[in-house]
């Protein structure tokens, strides 16, 4: 996901002038007797804020911690459904950022300055400015990588607890346990699709598969021998991924892509995207490879 502070598109509409409320807020304050009541805070990590609360609550908070909004509509599905998962978040946060509900049909002039056209709306506010937003319900996975990049931008280092269903699956791996591994990876990627650890593990079951019982160095031998035989090739890449040759490997295939053609060109192909995904997308040697795999195919 992009850095949120060069993602501001959703505001294209215009500019959002925040300074424009603490100023009416500040009007409002010389003229009323009583200060308006605050909404009660509904967690240690989640509030609720209306148009006299949110200078201090949203913006003033946003200086030192990075503020989620959620925009909703009391009893709609958006509420119903979406804002829990963002209270969820906020509670494992742990104070790392905070979620600001904001009930638009209760604070219409907020709706008004952020030009919602629909819910649910949830824009990140640093630094007192809004950095990023999005007007769809995220799936969970989504939604946390959205996060994870909105802290990222804001400073903020972001640790994730192990997840015991990833710890229960490695270890099957690791214990050769490959159908037990594969049910929990795959588990966990219907529980939270696009999971991208559990997409490496399953990829890696793949491979652990693929190379159980061979004969090494007969294998590399044959690969050897017939440059363009495609399963001798595809073989020997798995075994030097496996060995910690994964450039090697990734070479071996980037060069095979263009000798072949046709189906065996999208074999090859394919075979090499899983082993990208066995080393995660954040590998710089799969970065180098993919750039490679684009020339060799355009």
């Amino acid at each position: 996901m992009s850095d949120p502070r060069q993602s501001q598109s959703i505001f294209t509409r215009g500019a959002v002038d925040l300074g424009a409320l603490a100023r009416s807020n500040a009007a409002a304050a010389q003229r009323a007797a009583q200060p308006a009541q605050a909404p009660a805070a509904s967690g240690a990590n989640v509030v609720e804020v209306n148009e006299a609360t949110f200078q201090n609550d949203v913006l003033q908070r946003s200086l030192t911690t990075p503020v989620v909004v959620d925009f909703y509509v009391a009893g709609s599905q958006p509420d119903q459904q979406f804002s829990p998962l963002l209270q969820k978040l906020a509670a494992e946060g742990q104070g790392t950022w905070l979620l600001a509900r904001v009930d638009i049909e209760q604070s219409p002039r907020l709706a008004q300055m952020f030009r919602i056209q629909g819910i649910p709306f949830v824009v990140a506010i640093v630094g007192g400015q809004p950095v990023d937003a999005f007007n769809q319900m995220l799936p969970e996975q989504h939604l946390r990588q959205w996060i994870d990049a909105v802290l990222k931008a804001a400073g903020v280092e972001v640790e994730h607890p192990d997840d015991p269903r990833l710890l229960a699956a490695d270890d099957a791996l690791i214990e050769g346990d490959l159908d037990g591994a594969e049910a929990a990876y795959r588990k966990i990627l219907a529980d939270t699709p696009g999971d991208p650890i559990a997409e490496a593990g399953l990829a890696q079951v793949g491979l652990m598969r693929r190379i159980t019982g061979v004969d090494v160095p007969a294998a590399m031998a044959a690969a050897q021998a017939q440059p363009d035989d495609v399963p001798a090739q595809l073989l020997a890449a798995d075994i030097e991924v496996v060995s910690g040759e994964a450039e090697q490997a990734y070479q071996r295939l980037v060069n095979l892509i263009r000798r072949t053609a046709g189906d065996d060109r999208e074999t090859v192909r394919q075979h090499l995207v899983s082993l990208f995904t066995v080393a995660g997308p954040d590998d710089p040697a799969v970065a180098k490879a993919r750039r490679a795999l684009a020339s060799a195919l355009f």
